[in-house]
């Protein structure tokens, strides 16, 4: 079976168009916003219920402190998963596109 080369301009990014992605785009954004609160609430939780099950009064802190630290890595993860996306970096290219044809940001241009 022979191997054709693929056209390069005839890109499919799959991206959701209008207002449906902008829509998913505030949906990342918000749950990067919710995450970290969520994460340290719930791990103060689990402590305070450990410490009044064991008697203890240290493991309230040690749940904030792991809830704190597992919803920043969490974020961290996630931040890095929406600046991987391939839409956002269609997008970035073709405005940087954009701005080499109007001549404004190419060094190269001899003008």
């Amino acid at each position: 079976m022979p191997y054709h080369r693929p056209i390069p301009g005839a890109k499919q990014t799959g991206k959701p168009a209008g207002i449906i992605g902008a829509w998913i785009q505030a949906e990342k954004l918000m749950q990067i916003a919710l995450v970290l609160p969520c994460s340290v609430f719930i791990g103060w939780l689990a402590g305070a219920w450990l410490d009044h099950r064991l008697h203890q009064s240290w493991i309230a802190i040690a749940g904030l402190v792991f809830g704190g630290i597992s919803g920043m890595v969490y974020v961290v993860r996630l931040v890095f998963a929406v600046n991987k996306d391939p839409a956002m970096q269609d997008e970035d290219s073709n405005e940087s596109a954009d701005n080499n044809k109007a001549g404004k940001g190419s060094a190269g241009s001899g003008s």
